[in-house]
């Protein structure tokens, strides 16, 4: 700034601020700024670093208040003008729902920049490869061709698509919450139909099928879409107590003792694994590593080659009743037993870590992940455990009989019960020590009319079986106001969806025999039941 233009600024200021000002400043004003502006950039910045630092912070307050104004700058229009748009683009692309929003409302040139990068796609894509519930919706409703690189023959949309198609997709995660909360849902039955024996033991899914494990000693594969039964797998000699599949290979567990390894594709039985003594009540596989449990109160952890390279590398004892479940992953294997304890062991080592005791009866089911341990026993209770302290963080009641299967994922834990009940649960709530005992339970689910053997579930349906010699689809995207029951008998009827389950999480139990028989543990009779029921006192 030159001295007349110093000058006229001081003037114009001056009249405008001359009756808080004294006549002294108004004198001495027009000199100090003409002395300033002979200074060079580097002096007047000193000075005015020596002014700020002798001023109070209401001072400071009032020459922000000035400089902000002076301080803003379009960028963003000014990006593109200099032929960098995709700077501009990259910048806006941070922005969330709401701020994006905002920033069409700027002004033309950002509405435009918005518009052309396709920001509100971007975000979509962000959201669908992060977030398993939006891939989910992606699937079902079927905006996911209209992703990432759009599919041969389509048509590509604009950037008004995605951002009417955005509140839309809000909307659906809203319903589908609503709908876990107020229990609605639409049902699908299959009707497994078993000649001999009923009850269907164990299952796992995924948006194609659904592989069922039964008491007749068959293994079903069952279409998603038609709930039609596609495949059936002989050759235990006792029911089918657990399972677990990935996109190569079956492998089951019987009452007959044996672990069978199956091809997913064919159904070819490929190998038998002679181990145990007793019923095969659980496994687990994954990455090399197979973990088995038994009725014989041992646990055996193999190394997996190849499906018919499977060779034992060690043997855990120290349950002195049965052993109704594992899982396990690179730092924990983790078991459950009829003697009211879990056993924490260290997976590379096999090493012994610690007990946890706290329930008053045998436990069924368990599900570990990450420090997380979820329960479900014999005293109808569920308990939610620390595995690095050992300690019990809260104990969930409502369940009126044993509590047989239990899965939980970052926001829900779902159990299902001898009493034939499905319950939901807030896992929030219940790690929450300040929550109240009645804002635990969502709410309760009743179709099944007999006991509730297993279930998985995802962020749209649960997926159960039971006694009843029935399987249960439970959708909760339905968009009805109430439930509907889909499916017929002989195999189930039409309707149907997909949806991804716990592929790599299974917690079968198996069973006591069907004679009474008194357990050691604590003195406790064991009365005769099914053949298969899980072995807790």
């Amino acid at each position: 700034m030159n001295p007349e233009e110093a000058e006229s600024s001081t003037s114009l200021s001056l009249e405008s601020a001359s009756k808080e000002l004294s006549q002294r400043y108004i004198d001495e004003c027009s000199g100090c700024a003409q002395r300033f502006s002979s200074w060079s950039e580097e002096e007047q910045t000193h000075f005015v670093e020596s002014l700020l630092q002798q001023m109070t912070h209401y001072q400071h307050g009032r020459v922000q208040a000035f400089l902000a104004p002076m301080l803003q700058r379009d960028f963003i229009s000014a990006l593109p003008a200099r032929g960098l748009d995709h700077l501009a683009e990259k910048i806006l692309a941070y922005l969330d729902a709401e701020s994006l929003k905002s920033a069409e409302l700027v002004c033309r040139e950002w509405r435009r920049v918005v518009a052309d990068g396709l920001l509100w796609k971007k975000l979509i894509e962000l959201q669908v490869r992060s977030d398993n519930l939006w891939r989910g919706l992606a699937e079902r409703k079927g905006w996911l061709q209209d992703l990432f690189r759009p599919q041969r023959g389509c048509q590509p949309k604009d950037n008004a698509y995605y951002r009417q198609l955005y509140p839309r997709i809000l909307q659906d995660i809203e319903r589908i919450e609503n709908n876990w909360r107020s229990g609605k849902y639409r049902l699908h039955k299959i009707q497994c139909q078993s000649e001999a024996s009923k009850g269907v033991y164990c299952l796992q899914y995924d948006e194609d099928k659904i592989v069922s494990g039964l008491r007749d000693n068959t293994i079903k594969v069952w279409d998603r879409r038609t709930f039609q039964c596609i495949k059936v797998l002989t050759g235990h000699s006792g029911s089918v107590l657990c399972l677990q599949y990935d996109e190569n290979i079956i492998i089951s567990g019987s009452s007959d003792s044996t672990v069978r390894v199956w091809d997913v594709h064919s159904g070819e039985a490929l190998n038998t694994l002679y181990h145990h003594c007793e019923a095969v009540l659980h496994l687990r596989f994954a990455e090399g590593l197979m973990v088995t449990c038994s009725k014989d109160r041992s646990i055996a952890v193999w190394d997996m080659v190849s499906p018919k390279e499977i060779t034992l590398r060690r043997v855990l004892v120290g349950h002195r009743a049965a052993v109704n479940v594992v899982d396990f992953d690179q730092r924990y294997i983790v078991s459950a037993s009829g003697d009211r304890t879990i056993k924490v062991w260290h997976t590379t080592s096999c090493e012994f870590v610690r007990t946890l005791s706290g329930h008053k009866r045998g436990i069924a089911c368990l599900q570990y992940r990450d420090r997380l341990v979820v329960s479900g026993s014999s005293d109808n209770s569920i308990r939610l455990w620390d595995i690095e302290t050992g300690s019990c963080l809260r104990v969930l009641e409502g369940h009126e009989e044993l509590v047989r299967c239990i899965r939980f994922d970052s926001k829900r834990i779902v159990s299902g019960a001898y009493d034939g009940k499905i319950k939901v649960w807030d896992l929030p709530a219940a790690l929450d020590p300040r929550s109240s005992p009645a804002a635990m339970c969502v709410g309760t689910l009743v179709e099944h009319t007999g006991r509730v053997f297993r279930l998985q579930f995802d962020e749209f349906q649960i997926v159960s079986s039971s006694h009843d010699d029935t399987i249960l689809v439970w959708d909760f995207l339905a968009e009805d106001d109430d439930g509907s029951e889909t499916g017929g008998a002989a195999g189930g009827g039409g309707g149907g969806g997909g949806g991804g389950g716990d592929d790599d999480d299974d917690d079968d139990k198996s069973g006591r025999g069907a004679a009474g028989k008194f357990n050691p543990v604590g003195g406790n009779f064991i009365a005769g039941g099914d053949e298969d029921d899980a072995d807790v006192d």
